[in-house]
């Protein structure tokens, strides 16, 4: 949920289901393609929740149908929900507030790993694999770097030199 949309009235799924809430919100909740397990959360949360009796209403789409939804309704101040995760985009321009699910049905948060091959001895020296084991890539940075290649236009390769050699 966008920031602007005070926390007192909005900081929990159940708080959707609040008249004063339903009457401001965009009851029109924009997912991405049906096969992720975000959307498939969403819908079991639309049910449990009781959102679809409160005529909101969840639909799949393209990841950019999502983004531009959420950054559309940013640019007009409207109150919306959108299913995000992290690490994410929106996440590094926007401050976007995660509502309380006490039910736990989107489970945990994810996080950014660094993954190599097991013969990764073969394809790196030791000091390599050193520099490598050191790396921290947080949700934060992956979104800013996410950001910078999506929305900006920017090159990943000299986006991830940059921080790099910024941050290391």
């Amino acid at each position: 949920m966008p920031d602007y949309v005070p926390e007192k009235e909005v900081s929990k799924i159940a708080d959707l289901l609040k008249p004063t809430v339903v009457s401001k919100i965009k009851k029109d909740i924009q997912g991405i393609n049906p096969g992720a397990g975000i959307t498939r959360f969403s819908i079991q949360m639309m049910n449990v929740y009781g959102l679809n009796d409160a005529e909101y209403s969840f639909h799949t789409g393209t990841e950019e149908d999502c983004f531009s939804a959420f950054e559309n309704a940013v640019e007009k101040k409207e109150w919306i929900i959108i299913p995000l995760w992290k690490p994410q985009f929106l996440h590094y321009k926007y401050k976007i507030r995660e509502l309380k699910e006490p039910k736990g049905l989107l489970g945990s948060v994810d996080k950014a790993v660094l993954l190599l091959r097991k013969d990764k001895e073969n394809m790196f020296t030791k000091t390599h694999l050193q520099k490598l084991d050191g790396l921290q890539f947080t949700n934060d940075i992956i979104a800013e770097l996410d950001y910078k290649v999506s929305r900006e236009g920017k090159n990943i390769d000299e986006v991830t030199k940059r921080l790099l050699k910024n941050h290391h």
